[in-house]
């Protein structure tokens, strides 16, 4: 049986076994959504890019700690988006400002005819999320974007309950205010 027929839970297993290819198929399945957490956080391609194969590293690494392998897909996007906003918190309060804002683009173009509308209001809605000050942008894309409620995201954030539930209001409605300007 080839390991991409496998459930997770089966590579699992075989990662503990230190399994190279197994390795290799979980990350090929996880990559892409991990790397995109940890972007939205950081705002950088390359130290997202360095987060995400950190993450997998730490996760293969510690492997003997995840108790229930069907878990491994949350454990592993909790280590991405924690180191995200360790980076993220070094990054301000060294008070580096990044040089150029990155657009957002389709890399691949292939096939396609026109964008629908859809499409269009979900890339402004993004990209008028990347122009928020980076609390209101992190608080907004765990909670919306990654699913988190808002326990969780006490929890990720070091914040209170109320400092969540403020935090989250108010950065919903400083997007709204951006939306309606664009």
């Amino acid at each position: 049986m080839t390991l991409t027929k496998l459930n997770t839970e089966q590579l699992i297993e075989k990662c503990r076994n230190h399994d190279q290819n197994a390795q290799m198929e979980i990350y090929n399945r996880y990559y892409k959504a991990m790397y995109n957490a940890s972007y939205r956080i950081i705002k950088d391609s390359a130290e997202a890019e360095d987060v995400m194969q950190e993450a997998f590293l730490t996760a293969f690494t510690k492997l003997p700690m995840l108790e229930d392998d069907k878990m491994f897909g949350s454990w592993l996007k909790k280590i991405v988006i924690n180191s995200s906003l360790t980076i993220s918190r070094k990054r301000n309060t060294q008070g580096n400002v990044p040089l150029e804002t990155v657009e957002y683009a389709l890399t691949d173009t292939e096939g396609i005819v026109q964008q629908d509308i859809t499409t269009i209001k979900a890339n402004n809605v993004l990209n008028t999320l990347g122009q928020l000050k980076e609390s209101y942008s992190t608080v907004l894309s765990l909670h919306l974007i990654e699913g988190y409620d808002y326990e969780e995201i006490c929890e990720i954030m070091n914040i209170s309950y109320s400092n969540c539930r403020t935090l989250i209001s108010r950065a919903k409605e400083s997007l709204r205010k951006k939306l309606q300007i664009a």
